[in-house]
């Protein structure tokens, strides 16, 4: 790839030097590659190329040749901004976000928006994923002034990083997708306000950062009398089984999302009460996502949620962390009821994972897109003509099994699902699968998002851990060995572990949710395979978490390290949403620190990690329904089993731990 060719009359005027570092950039990419942007000229070079060429996270890099001037966020583009005297417009996503896509090609792509926005605004790109932090606090700026979030999140800032406005998606123009006020306008008016209303401006910053910071931290603030009882957990199975849905599963609405329903927590319910009915809100949602098109019956794994009440049509993109939780709960319900079909979808999410989203190294990649060739779920659904196509005699027998028909039911296409669940059934159209899944591997895939995050590669090493050990299947140990010791040599720090990593560059950032994802898969390696540098390395980088994220005036931890970059607020986590937070899995991991190692020190944690989020386990326990799993455990007594077996035969643990279990 050579030069890039800059049109001048929309993009401002770079020092040379900067020009020459694009150029380099640009030409290191090599001959291979294929910029992601319509304004190419006939060679197929880009017309622009801006600072996010230099990033390595493949969402900013998919913004790399918009005719926005973007800046990655950072000290540059705030100054730049304080010496032009223009504000900052914050656009943040990820990399497999189809409205991100969308609003990319509507406004980032056209020329004409692209250069009122270079002229009167300092632009920021920044992936959420490598950057939670501040993503957390201007979510809590949209939400104060819209009453909802999402992505890509649009945001309105000073040069003193204050947001005055905000919001998620916009369409382009006045009355686009209905919209009353498009992009553009809304660009124009905002700059005028800016510049001709300081006062307005200033008013609305000063609301704002108010909003946030008692949103972010205020919670954070209130301690008090902390009873360890198991009140909470009762109120909140009492909530979950007033919005369930008893024909479907999950919640009595749409669309529905995995996370809705705390699947482990049901089973814990059920174990420690018998009430049949905490078993069956688990295993039914179990059973329903599975024969569901959310869940792809073709190559294993599940898509990011369902769209509608019925499981059917997913929004198609595929996350690491999402799959690596659901094995877990398919394994813990497995174990519970001995059911062989939750224990083979954990199998076939685990094969996927294995097959599709493995880096070279060890460690996991992030995600996969819902579009390809710009259709969201085109890669997985099929026509009725293909599928007979493909298997002859047998097609018949897989569409009554898979629900495909001539109509369809996604657009005219078929998404496969299962309605009348047979294991039998299953097991005799393994070859019909197979035959579908070659076929759809000769098609244009979607976007792999193919860094590494230590979070979730955290939460994966969890998955293959419980389901090798659980299962009796040491390949998912090993793959757990393997994630494990990528994230441990290649994500570490000055014994932290760090955010991301992408082409043997390293984030210079780690979070909560990085060291506790981390502790509890290295904790769920050792319960795996007994070998010690599981255990040492989990000690280590607990440790490390208590010296650097401990909150040690109220307890808890903050999501920010202490010598991390100054926001305008500092967040505590004390919400579970579709990842557990790194609170709850930090209290959880002290929990079973203490017990492990009979250490007094994570007792004294663990007490003062429920000290902090008492006050919302009592006013609202369904925000922290992964943190129920920790007073769960605080309120229980952890049975000790001690194994031995022959000191030459270190591999048999493994199989007597399971034969006493």
């Amino acid at each position: 790839m050579t030069d890039a060719l800059p049109r001048t009359d929309v993009t401002p005027p770079r020092p040379p030097e900067l020009t020459v570092q694009l150029t380099a950039a640009l030409t290191d990419k090599g001959e291979a590659y294929r910029p992601r942007t319509r304004h190419l000229d006939e060679q197929g070079r880009p017309h622009y190329t801006n600072r996010l060429i230099l990033e390595s996270s493949p969402y900013l890099l998919q913004h790399a040749h918009n005719p926005v001037d973007w800046y990655p966020w950072g000290d540059e583009a705030f100054s730049e901004a304080r010496r032009l005297g223009r504000p900052v417009f914050l656009s943040i996503g990820y990399a497999t976000c189809h409205w991100c896509h969308v609003m990319e090609e509507e406004s980032f792509e056209n020329e004409e928006i692209a250069a009122f926005l270079n002229a009167h605004y300092i632009p920021i790109k920044v992936d959420r994923e490598e950057r939670p932090d501040i993503d957390a606090v201007y979510m809590a700026a949209v939400q104060a002034l819209t009453g909802g979030g999402g992505w890509p999140m649009s945001v309105f800032l000073t040069p003193d990083r204050e947001p005055f406005y905000g919001g998620t998606y916009f369409p382009p123009t006045d009355g686009a997708r209905g919209a009353r006020i498009g992009f553009r306008s809304l660009l124009a008016q905002l700059a005028r306000t800016y510049a001709e209303e300081g006062a307005r401006v200033r008013q609305a910053t000063a609301s704002l950062v108010d909003v946030v910071k008692e949103q972010i931290e205020g919670a954070a603030r209130v301690t008090g009398p902390a009873p360890i009882d198991r009140s909470p957990i009762d109120v909140a199975f009492t909530a979950y089984q007033r919005m369930f849905d008893p024909m479907e599963g999950g919640m009595r609405r749409a669309p529905k999302f995995p996370s809705n329903i705390p699947i482990r927590l049901m089973l814990r319910q059920h174990r420690r009460t018998g009430d049949p009915a905490a078993l069956e809100m688990a295993t039914l949602t179990l059973a329903k996502m599975a024969g569901g098109g959310m869940y792809d019956q073709i190559g294993g794994g599940f898509h990011r949620y369902s769209v509608d009440a019925h499981w059917l049509v997913p929004h198609f993109e595929k996350m690491l962390y999402d799959n690596a939780l659901l094995v877990v709960a398919y394994v813990e319900a497995h174990q519970a009821t001995g059911r062989q079909d939750f224990a083979r979808v954990a199998r076939e999410t685990l094969d996927y994972l294995s097959r599709e989203m493995t880096a070279p190294g060890g460690g996991f990649f992030s995600a996969t897109d819902a579009d390809s060739e710009g259709e969201e779920g085109k890669f997985f659904v099929w026509s009725k003509s293909e599928v007979q196509a493909l298997l002859g005699g047998d097609a018949e027998r897989f569409a009554a099994h898979y629900d495909i028909s001539e109509g369809g039911n996604f657009e005219g296409h078929n998404i496969p699902n299962v309605r009348t669940p047979d294991e039998a059934v299953h097991e005799q159209l393994a070859g019909a699968r197979e035959s579908l899944y070659r076929a759809r591997s000769k098609r244009v895939p979607p976007l792999l998002d193919d860094k590494v995050l230590a979070a979730w590669n955290g939460l994966a090493i969890s998955a293959m851990a419980i389901a090798g050990r659980a299962l009796g299947e040491p390949r998912y140990v090993e793959a757990a060995r393997r994630a494990a010791a990528f994230v441990l040599d290649q994500m570490c720090a000055d014994g932290r572990v760090r955010r991301a990593w992408k082409d043997g560059q390293l984030a210079k950032v780690g979070f909560l949710e990085d060291q506790a994802f981390v502790v509890q898969g290295l904790l769920d390696l050792w319960e795996a395979s007994f070998e010690d540098r599981w255990l040492r390395q989990a000690v280590a980088i607990a440790t490390a978490q208590e010296a650097h994220f401990a909150d040690t005036e109220r307890g808890g931890w903050f999501m920010t390290a202490d010598d991390a970059e100054v926001l305008i607020a500092r967040e505590k986590p004390q919400y579970d949403g579709a990842e557990p937070s790194g609170t709850s899995v930090s209290w959880r991991n002290a929990l079973r620190l203490a017990a492990i190692t009979d250490d007094e020190r994570w007792r004294v944690v663990a007490k003062a990690a429920h000290a902090s989020v008492a006050h919302v386990l009592t006013s609202n326990p369904l925000a922290l329904s992964e943190g129920l799993l920790a007073l769960d455990w605080m309120t229980s007594d952890p049975r000790e089993i001690v194994v031995t077996w022959p000191a030459d035969k270190p591999d048999s643990a493994a199989d007597h731990v399971a034969a006493v279990g």
